[in-house]
């Protein structure tokens, strides 16, 4: 049996799972790998394309009929939450950017959810490709950017200025790690299966921290126009213990996240997290 299993190029999915996609990991499922930004990773799910698939926590809401939640592969943590950028001069605090135009990195990423919760409202937004915003912010196309992956590592090369850190906002109002992105399973995966193929994401993650070697050449071919520092930022601030296993914190961090979003209504209706 081949899974179909998408992840985007970064740097802390490419890290994870390297192994598995190289073959690296005996006795382990094989795998038939597609690559893309996280926002077409999102709509590839909610045409349920893929049997295993990385997804922003702003999309699971509307994908909990045809996926459930995998504890290992994803991306969660503190410190880690994507940023509300800008140019200098053109606003001093948050509420400053209320009415502006602000350029996102997808309608369903977690880091718009976080956004519109913060704002209390739907701001005026124009969607692009995450790596193009930092570029848009400091060319004036936009107001401001909303910025995810490794654009927070450079945007101050742009001479751009951090207007605020979702992150740091979501910890102060709840105590709770970030939830960014997960690794979900198509519910048509047998139960059997469903375990065996955590277990090969988990042996992945271990087979990188214990090899490094031989995972990187795959990690630096997906990130070839990123500079080295960047890319094992990158990966240190993504990849950690939660990447492992959610627990019992992160699996509460979903359900408050879920829970505050259904109450501001920026989705439909309460949605009850589903995990393997």
């Amino acid at each position: 049996m081949t899974y179909t299993l998408a992840y985007s190029p970064c740097p802390n999915d490419t890290y994870i799972f390297a192994a598995l996609t190289n073959g690296m990991l005996p006795d382990a499922p094989r795998v038939d790998v597609h690559l893309a930004d996280i926002e077409e990773l999102n709509q590839g799910a909610a045409a349920a394309r893929f049997a295993l698939t990385k997804v922003s926590y702003g999309a699971i809401p509307y994908l909990m009929g045809r996926y459930r939640i995998l504890r290992s592969g994803g991306a969660l943590g503190r410190n880690c939450g994507p940023l509300l950028i800008a140019r200098p001069g053109s606003g001093e605090y948050f509420m400053d950017f209320a009415s502006k135009r602000i350029a996102i990195p997808g309608e369903r990423t977690t880091a718009f959810m976080l956004l519109q919760l913060a704002f209390g409202r739907r701001p005026k937004t124009v969607q692009m490709r995450f790596d193009r915003i930092a570029d848009a912010v400091a060319n004036g196309e936009v107001d401001a950017g909303l910025i995810i992956h490794e654009s927070r590592f450079t945007y101050r090369e742009r001479g751009l200025l951090s207007i605020v850190d979702l992150g740091e906002w979501w910890e102060s109002m709840t105590a709770l790690p970030i939830p960014l992105g997960a690794i979900l399973l198509r519910d048509d995966v047998d139960p059997a299966e469903s375990e065996r193929l955590d277990r090969a994401i988990r042996a992945s993650l271990a087979f990188a921290r214990s090899d490094e070697a031989a995972i990187m050449p795959y990690v630096r071919a997906h990130a070839v126009e990123m500079r080295d520092d960047v890319m094992r930022a990158h990966i240190a601030l993504y990849v950690n213990g939660y990447s492992d296993d959610l627990g019992d914190e992160g699996i509460g961090a979903v359900h408050a996240l879920f829970a505050r979003a259904a109450q501001a209504g920026i989705i439909p209706h309460a949605v009850e997290a589903r995990f393997v």
